[in-house]
């Protein structure tokens, strides 16, 4: 397999990441070329966000996608965030191809996470923000009108307390002062970590939280919270699908989703071993090639 890889253009917290993928894919002997444009088989970035640097990604994506071949997405993780790693084919949420259409309940333990009870309580109804920069955003609106759109949504159907938190590298430019019982969580960056916030402490009183395709509907979901999510989304299995049911939302059981979503995030010796890269490139040749 002929593999058109570009780790220079990823953040500081993928180059080990990359290096270890990349050492996967070249232990199978097939044709890795770093950093530069070829005509391969198949494509390595990190990351569909279009910021920083990584916009330089968006030309290696449509270029690939464009001529209807696979591109291999390495991404931070929503189950072990920095510790475990999102390695998919044509994306990063549940358009995309994990490879996991076959999966055990061996995987889920090692992510040691106890799913908190379904709650039924709590004050806020948390719309989480995303970054519009990112290809998991594309077709949908503006950042500011789709927060707007929840929100009168939401009131069609309940007074409760609304909380517009956004993705902290895309602010929220919208006037959310004009509707009553509805504030701003800005997300706080916790500075011990590459790049975690205090989202954990915003669930605490969260009754439900209402999200398009990203990762923290995923820790939502893990600590009993219900969501209100996209077809796009990882979660979409356990959650809710419209807001009408926002005052008596559905708490499945989360097992099955569980050891499905297990088969998405690799932790670093995994990756080095060559686990992950196994089980994509047999999809690959399979179904892509």
């Amino acid at each position: 397999m002929k593999i058109e890889a570009w780790p220079m253009h990823g953040p500081l917290n993928s180059k080990e990441i990359f290096k270890k993928f990349l050492k996967s894919m070249q232990a199978t002997g097939d044709d890795v070329h770093l950093n530069k444009e070829i005509d391969g088989d198949v494509a390595v970035i990190w990351s569909v966000l279009w910021q920083g640097r990584m916009r330089n990604y968006k030309q290696i994506w449509e270029r690939y996608r464009q001529a209807n071949k696979p591109v291999i997405v390495l991404e931070v993780g929503g189950i072990r965030r920095n510790k475990s790693f999102k390695i998919a084919i044509n994306g990063v949420n549940r358009k995309a191809d994990f490879a996991n259409q076959e999966v055990d309940n061996t995987r889920w333990p090692l992510f040691n996470h106890a799913f908190k009870p379904w709650k039924q309580t709590g004050d806020n109804i948390l719309i989480l923000g995303q970054h519009d920069s990112s290809e998991q955003w594309n077709g949908m609106p503006n950042m500011n009108v789709w927060f707007e759109q929840q929100i009168n949504e939401i009131r069609k159907h309940t007074t409760r307390s609304i909380q517009v938190r956004p993705h902290p590298r895309n602010p929220v430019g919208f006037d959310y002062k004009k509707y009553k019982n509805v504030s701003l969580a800005r997300p706080v960056m916790d500075r011990n970590t590459v790049d975690d916030t205090n989202f954990k402490d915003t669930l605490k009183d969260a009754w439900a939280v209402v999200n398009h395709s990203s990762n923290p509907a995923m820790e939502a979901v893990i600590n009993g919270i219900p969501v209100f999510v996209s077809a796009d989304s990882l979660c979409y299995d356990v959650g809710n699908h419209s807001l009408t049911h926002i005052n008596n939302p559905k708490m499945p059981d989360r097992r099955e989703w569980a050891d499905k979503l297990s088969y998405t995030e690799w932790f670093e010796d995994e990756i080095e071993k060559g686990l992950p890269w196994h089980r994509i490139r047999n999809r690959i040749v399979k179904h892509y090639l």
